[in-house]
């Protein structure tokens, strides 16, 4: 049996994936302006996306499955791309083998973008929390007093009484 559903199940997910990066490198664009309704929109088509990923990934695991005992492979776990080259003939290992770097590199490329984005929004956090601090200054006491005193300080009551 050949592989054909398996290797369309990876163009799938390659696709998939690719779509993914697609969006990833919109979100890095939308990040830098700051448009809030424009990264909640983003995020919910990541998803979407996440959600179709992980339907396609599992039926590439029962694609693998099907191709694998055709070949006469027991798995006891879930199967790899990797398992279904080494057992397949070498026409179909060719075509696996580029189907796998492909989604290798692909899935390279959508972690380093998210590590990216990961750290544009931390830094916009940082500069909002220093926004914050600046307009919003900590109190300070303005007058000296020593340290000793300060159990004294805290129970001397109020001059204004707003119960009055």
């Amino acid at each position: 049996m050949s592989a054909t559903n398996l290797i369309a199940t990876l163009e799938k997910l390659y696709k998939l994936h690719k779509s993914l990066f697609d969006l990833s490198v919109n979100k890095t664009d939308v990040i830098k302006k700051g448009d809030m309704s424009e990264l909640d929109r983003v995020l919910k088509d990541e998803q979407k996306h996440l959600a179709a990923i992980d339907k396609v990934e599992a039926n590439r695991v029962r694609e693998s499955n099907y191709y694998l005992d055709s070949l006469g492979v027991r798995m006891q776990s879930s199967p790899t791309i990797s398992t279904c080259i080494k057992y397949s003939s070498t026409a179909d290992k060719e075509i696996l083998s580029q189907w796998q770097h492909k989604l290798v590199d692909t899935i390279g490329d959508l972690k380093e973008r998210n590590e990216l984005n990961q750290k544009l929004v931390y830094q916009s956090l940082q500069f909002v929390n220093m926004s914050l601090s600046m307009l919003q200054p900590q109190s300070e006491k303005l007058t000296y007093s020593h340290p000793n005193d300060e159990k004294l300080t805290s129970t001397i009551r109020s001059l204004f009484d707003s119960k009055a």
